[in-house]
């Protein structure tokens, strides 16, 4: 039975990890890593490992980012939501700056 976070999961997130998981299996085994080596390392059952070479929603973020680490892999994950590199979230910010800018003597400049 699939729990309700992976029935209401957007198409677009589920087929991201569908495509993480794919491209960690790949990683492990250009690394010539065996799945046993890999769950060990990582501290997970080989079942979990293998749920996550399938891009299982419900396998934890942290396992994920376990295995990643184990493969070199997990630098860049830090960049993924980082917010100067959000263009949808630095145009409604530019969005939201003021037409006019009048002046006024409520602002005080200190010497």
């Amino acid at each position: 039975m699939k729990s309700l976070s992976t029935s209401t999961l957007p198409f677009v997130a589920r087929k991201a990890l569908v495509k993480l998981g794919a491209d960690i299996s790949v990683a492990r085994k250009k690394r010539r890593i065996s799945t046993v080596s890999m769950a060990e390392r990582a501290f997970l059952s080989r079942s979990t490992l293998a749920r996550i070479e399938k891009g299982d929603p419900s396998v934890s973020m942290g396992a994920y980012l376990s295995v990643l680490a184990i493969l070199g892999l997990a630098r860049h994950l830090g960049q993924i939501a980082d917010r100067t590199n959000d263009t949808l979230g630095l145009d409604l910010d530019e969005d939201r700056l003021p037409k006019r800018i009048r002046s006024g003597s409520h602002i005080k400049i200190r010497p």
